[in-house]
């Protein structure tokens, strides 16, 4: 039943769903759940590429029977401790906030994201680290998280990282990715200085073309507006930084 704990039944279907290539949002609806459900399901049992149905509902059993007999056991969170992985990644997400909440909103940001111009694997790394609770994530987390290959999440900090959309740190021997208020501006100036530069060699070009010419004159005029708006990018991005210094 919606919100109680999956039965071997459910998961049987989560694996022959796998099999079928079904997206973790069509598995989910089929068995009338979140789609973050199914992604913490099959993050913490093996993957999609090593979900097993039997050994998964063992393996949740065995989880059940460590618990603490705090009459907190129940749910559908993962084991409690440091080594939770996915889902003490997705627990900590808005603030512990309802589960369906949570996965309206980590959906209507990948959507928004893609709108804008992100690729879907992008956007799904950078609204997980939006959503979770202190903007920080191991390649490890989000790959826990996303229930995606290490590869996938690699491809996708590096793409994040140059466009200035999140920063990476390093904590001993391991890459944390961040993101804080201050990525808007980041990515807003690195995208008006990426235009700018663009503007330039139009401008440029126009100049060795002949600005007397068709093909000289568009270069031009398209080259002073990408300048133009991008100068006004710049000046706008630094009058009103001072906005993101009061956001937690």
């Amino acid at each position: 039943m919606p919100g109680g704990r999956l039965s071997q039944q459910d998961r049987q279907r989560i694996a022959a769903g796998l099999l079928e290539g079904l997206s973790y949002a069509e598995i989910a609806r089929r068995l009338g759940r979140t789609t973050s459900t199914v992604s913490r399901e099959i993050g913490r049992n093996g993957g999609p590429a090593g979900y097993r149905a039997e050994l998964a509902h063992r393996a949740t059993e065995r989880r059940a029977r460590r618990r603490t007999p705090s009459g907190r056991g129940g749910g559908s969170g993962g084991a409690p401790g440091a080594g939770a992985g996915a889902g003490a990644a997705s627990g900590a997400r808005l603030g512990d906030a309802d589960a369906q909440t949570a996965q309206a909103a980590q959906a209507g940001g990948v959507e928004m994201a893609v709108g804008m111009g992100l690729p879907k694997m992008m956007a799904k790394v950078l609204i997980a680290l939006w959503l979770s609770a202190d903007g920080r994530l191991t390649a490890a987390e989000l790959t826990r998280e996303l229930a995606v290959s290490p590869a996938s999440v690699s491809a996708a900090v590096r793409y994040l990282t140059a466009q200035s959309l999140i920063r990476r740190e390093t904590q001993g021997r391991r890459d944390v990715y961040v993101v804080d208020a201050d990525a808007w501006y980041r990515s807003t100036v690195a995208g008006a200085e990426q235009t700018l530069h663009a503007a330039r060699v139009a401008k440029e070009s126009a100049e060795r073309l002949g600005l007397d010419t068709p093909v000289g004159i568009r270069l031009a005029k398209g080259g002073a507006f990408l300048e133009r708006t991008s100068l006004d990018a710049l000046e706008s991005a630094e009058r009103w930084r001072g906005l993101l210094a009061s956001v937690a």
